[in-house]
């Protein structure tokens, strides 16, 4: 039987819950990327307030559209503000999941993980 890691909100305890008749494979697809933290060519566009949106990139001579972006946030490497976007793509008829960022200092995109 599976077992699915809850985190109270507000509470910095765990609490671990078996699951009946969960999939295991349930979120192995966000578990199983690996860092790969290539250069990218991007194509975005940016609103007015100057926050780009991923549109298309090209990563070892393969072209991604980017379908879904499901999260964007923000971090700090090394004093480089970075934006991290979370995002969802049929690549090869199979749904992926992977993480692109945007380095603001520099403007440079990476695929980060897939």
């Amino acid at each position: 039987m599976p077992i699915i890691n809850v985190q109270y909100v507000g509470i910095n305890s765990f609490m671990w819950v078996a699951v009946r008749n969960a999939s295991p494979g349930i979120g192995q697809s966000v578990v199983n990327m690996r860092i790969v933290m290539d250069p990218i060519e991007m194509i975005a566009w940016f609103d007015i307030p100057g926050m780009p949106r991923p549109i298309r990139f090209r990563h070892h001579g393969n072209v991604v559209k980017v379908e879904m972006v499901i999260r964007i946030s923000e971090e700090k490497l090394a004093g480089n503000r970075m934006k991290v976007y979370e995002c969802q793509s049929n690549i090869n008829g199979q749904m992926h999941r992977f993480e692109l960022k945007y380095e603001i200092g520099t403007c440079k995109w990476f695929l980060y993980k897939i």
